[in-house]
């Protein structure tokens, strides 16, 4: 039996939307240690900047994002701040 090569992705330009979510996100490494959490977290906000999604307080309840060392209030309001600067 063989294995088949993963399918081709294609990265989104740097300067999209998408692109900025992800890059703020990884800016919180310290508080969401998990690389899949980071992940869910950055769809979830790119999903909620194109109206689709919840605001961050709910987000972070919601989608069962591990965070540590800060508290889901002020994490909510650091990612709220952040995603002022990149509307």
């Amino acid at each position: 039996m063989t294995t088949l090569p993963p399918p081709k992705v294609k990265k989104a330009p740097e300067d999209s939307l998408e692109s900025k979510v992800y890059s703020m996100v990884e800016t919180f490494k310290e508080y969401i240690p998990t690389p899949s959490d980071r992940n869910r977290l950055s769809y979830c906000l790119f999903k909620y900047l194109n109206g689709e999604g919840d605001a961050p307080k709910i987000l972070l309840k919601t989608s069962k994002i591990n965070y540590e060392g800060i508290s889901k209030e002020e994490l909510a309001k650091k990612l709220d701040e952040e995603l002022t600067k990149i509307k």
